[in-house]
């Protein structure tokens, strides 16, 4: 896995994070849900770059 790529999922795992807070705070179900799938969908992307890394070695 290249470190942009690390460093993209992690961006969208800190941004997910921050949507479920303020959807939290504010009450606003639909975007805590949204921060939530935000923070799955990068957790899938980083588990794929770790299975591709696995097959390269």
């Amino acid at each position: 896995m290249s470190a942009t790529d690390k460093a993209k999922n992690k961006g969208e795992d800190l941004a997910g994070k921050a949507k479920e807070k303020l959807g939290r705070v504010t009450g606003d179900k639909d975007r805590e849900n949204e921060g939530k799938a935000d923070q799955v969908k990068s957790n899938l992307k980083d588990a794929g770059e770790k299975v591709k890394d696995a097959f390269r070695d």
